[in-house]
């Protein structure tokens, strides 16, 4: 497998996990509960070419042009990254035979991004310690991030029948 031929099924692996989170964010959503807003993603790097890189609270910080559009294109560059790191650290004979294990686990461990960077960035502290009840949201973000790491296994999956 050439260099363009693993770009290739990093990309497929990234776009079908970030999809099948999105699907599962779709399911909480219809059992009412709260999930990310992609366009306060997007709000929160709008404001980096500012130098502001944390927030009081993200809800409340000045909106910015085509957030939502910004937001959800990099939630999936994250998803791509992502799969990028995992192949990275399991080789890419991962991408020819892609294990459950490798890919569950790293989805697992990914929480850390949330928990530590963007969760304090947008005001709900570290592990969203500052939110009212932050054990919900924790649970929520490391059931997401599991969902994620099945999805880099399907992914994986699916990547292997495109002859790159």
């Amino acid at each position: 497998m050439d260099g363009g031929g693993i770009i290739m099924r990093v990309v497929i692996v990234g776009v079908v996990a970030t999809a099948t989170t999105d699907l599962w964010t779709l399911v909480l959503r219809r059992l009412g509960r709260p999930t990310l807003d992609y366009a306060l993603l997007g709000r929160w790097i709008g404001h980096w070419r500012e130098g502001r890189w944390r927030h009081d609270a993200i809800h409340a910080a000045a909106p910015v042009g085509h957030e939502r559009l910004l937001g959800w294109c990099a939630h999936y560059a994250i998803g791509i990254a992502m799969a990028g790191m995992l192949v990275a650290m399991t080789g890419s004979g991962w991408l020819r035979r892609p294990t459950p294990g490798a890919a569950l686990g790293f989805g697992v461990v990914s929480v850390l991004l949330p928990f530590l960077v963007m969760q304090p960035a947008f005001g709900a502290g570290i592990a969203a310690a500052r939110l009212p009840r932050p054990w919900p949201a924790r649970l929520q973000s490391l059931a997401t991030h599991a969902v994620f790491g099945l999805g880099l296994f399907v992914g994986g999956r699916i990547s292997v029948v495109f002859p790159f």
